[in-house]
């Protein structure tokens, strides 16, 4: 019932959300069914595979044999934790955030949340499709309504990409319901077609779940409506996305697309690969030259989202087991980014790196904390992030599934130079300058975000230090992946 339960609570405290108009009571309201939420994941996560409390199953629409089944699998744990830890950070951190009918906004963030802990769980192709609209559609409303003064341009973009993306999966859902032996949307039925789909089938097929995947990751060419989206979006919102939505792409394609389309996999696995390193250059290269804090770090995901992707791609156990460990601690760490650019909007009312300066001076709090953070971002040695990256350009190198593997692996490795280069640069400018006039009455954050900044920075560190656990969780995951991946 676990499964469930995740799903369930934000879902209906988000729907009793709608009826709460007092700002406090909103934000205490949707705070305290996250609180929830993330508890009854810690439970899940605490259980071994396999107990009959991680799943549930039951008929859901009976004349098309889909089922509302649910399981919390190795990565599905990795995924609905960082989702279950995600929200609470977020609540807090933008508790002093003021928006216009407040009710509303928090409950289509909790909807969403409801969303995401389907994508995460569902176990029946028809059912993973329904939550992945239910997490996209409150995002929606959440940009056109609260975002900034071009949302309705950057929303409008941002809903054609993913509602074309979102019709081709559709498509190929279809197509393999009708070839399943038992006309059945399970996921097993659709891993058993891995042996009936032609090679030639397979091959278009993979487009039309790919380019659905790549769109939410995002990866080049089908990114460009995120820095517009990102940028416009409340900075709540952008962390949701940044954070935790770019996960439903690479889940889609370890759990449904590469072990159902084995062979399609396969065969544009190098174009695939060579899209991912021309966008970690290009979006590196273009973080470098951005002026505005949003933008940089909506640039410096699409660089880090291309790497996982190709790692995805090496069907390799290290890369593979890198991936994994990686989604969870690239969201803890582009979500701690993210709450340092609100604190600097709110408190000085620009993101423009040139007009900021010598903020270590008025807020040593936030420089310390946004160091540790920035220095995760760039993989350095002893945070999360390295571990992960270390990992997977192993498996990228070590991949047979390429004969380019030297090549991408060389390539990709000047992304993470490039990191280096774009985030130290803006450490340097916007805290370690000279003061202005803008910046000198400045103050140091208060209590509350120093913890959640804090927490975030623990987290860093621990997995860091100690990643085992995460190793522990999604192993046996990440074998049965790599078996159903095999093309040989």
């Amino acid at each position: 019932m676990i499964p469930v339960l995740l799903i369930l609570i934000p879902l209906v405290t988000g729907l009793i959300g709608f009826f709460i108009k007092s700002d406090n009571g909103s934000k205490s309201w949707s705070l305290f069914s996250s609180i929830v939420t993330m508890v009854i994941t810690f439970a899940g996560v605490a259980l071994t595979n396999g107990n009959p409390h991680l799943k549930f199953d039951t008929e859901w629409l009976p004349s098309l044999n889909s089922h509302f089944s649910v399981e919390m699998d190795g990565m599905g744990k990795i995924l609905t934790l960082l989702t279950a830890i995600s929200f609470p950070i977020i609540f807090i951190a933008t508790w002093r955030s003021s928006y216009k009918n407040p009710g509303s906004f928090f409950a289509l963030m909790l909807l969403s949340q409801a969303g995401l802990m389907g994508v995460f769980l569902a176990m029946d192709a028809l059912l993973f499709y329904f939550f992945w609209e239910l997490a996209l559609i409150p995002v929606y409303f959440l940009c056109s309504q609260w975002g900034g003064e071009k949302r309705i341009h950057a929303t409008f973009k941002f809903f054609i990409y993913t509602f074309i993306g979102s019709l081709f999966m559709l498509i190929g859902i279809i197509y393999l319901y009708y070839h399943t032996k038992d006309h059945s949307f399970s996921i097993t039925s659709f891993y058993s077609l891995r042996s009936i789909i032609s090679s030639q089938e397979q091959s278009w097929l993979f487009w039309l779940f790919f380019i659905a995947f790549a769109i939410k990751m995002p990866i080049f060419p089908f990114h460009t409506w995120q820095p517009d989206t990102y940028e416009q979006s409340p900075t709540a919102v952008t962390m949701v996305l940044s954070g935790i939505m770019v996960k439903m792409g690479l889940f889609g394609l370890i759990r449904w697309l590469a072990p159902v389309l084995a062979v399609g996999t396969w065969a544009w696995g190098d174009t695939v690969s060579l899209l991912c390193v021309i966008g970690m250059i290009y979006a590196s290269l273009v973080a470098i030259r951005q002026n505005d804090l949003k933008r940089m770090v909506a640039y410096s995901s699409i660089a880090h989202i291309g790497l996982m992707c190709l790692a995805v791609f090496a069907t390799t156990q290290s890369g593979m087991q890198g991936v994994m460990i990686q989604m969870f601690n690239h969201g803890i760490n582009i979500i701690g980014l993210w709450i340092v650019v609100e604190l600097i909007e709110r408190q000085y009312h620009t993101r423009k790196i040139s007009e900021l300066g010598g903020l270590a001076l008025q807020s040593p709090s936030l420089a310390l904390l946004l160091v540790i953070i920035a220095l995760a971002n760039v993989a350095l040695p002893l945070t999360n992030a390295f571990i992960g990256e270390f990992m997977m350009f192993n498996g990228v190198y070590s991949s047979g599934a390429t004969q380019y593997n030297v090549v991408f692996t060389a390539i990709a490795a000047i992304s993470i130079i490039l990191s280096a280069v774009y985030m130290l640069n803006m450490i340097q400018k916007v805290f370690y300058g000279n003061t202005n006039a803008l910046t000198a009455n400045g103050y140091d954050i208060k209590a509350n975000e120093k913890i959640i900044l804090a927490v975030i920075v623990v987290l860093i560190l621990v997995m860091g230090v100690y990643p085992q656990p995460i190793f522990e969780l999604t192993k046996g995951t990440v074998d049965s992946i790599l078996g159903k991946m095999s093309y040989k």
